[in-house]
């Protein structure tokens, strides 16, 4: 049986059923990422994934990111499950920047 992932990367939407396998794999932080792709706080430069969070931007590079909860638990957060659902579908803003230039300002 295909995973989510792949699933999500063949259809490239989110069906209500891969929101509830999300939901269901991943529970609170499967919410919050989709929640991110709804509200359209994925961004994408020409060097990272950049998640809007309530407070702070994040930037998602592969299986990294910069939030606190990954930082200290070392585990996949929110803002990388988020980063994984835009790549699949293209649900993200893109911007032809790189986002260490826009964050120096």
């Amino acid at each position: 049986m295909r995973g989510v992932w792949e699933k999500i990367a063949e259809y490239r939407v989110l069906t209500d059923e891969l929101r509830n396998s999300i939901e269901g794999t991943y529970k609170d932080r499967g919410r919050k990422a989709l929640t991110a792709i709804d509200e359209r706080r994925v961004k994408h430069y020409l060097d990272f994934y950049v998640v809007v969070g309530h407070n702070d931007e994040y930037i998602v590079e592969e299986d990294f990111c910069t939030c606190s909860d990954f930082l200290f638990r070392g585990r996949e957060c929110w803002h990388i499950l988020a980063v994984r659902i835009a790549e699949r579908t293209g649900l993200y803003e893109s911007y032809d920047l790189w986002y260490l230039d826009v964050w120096k300002r």
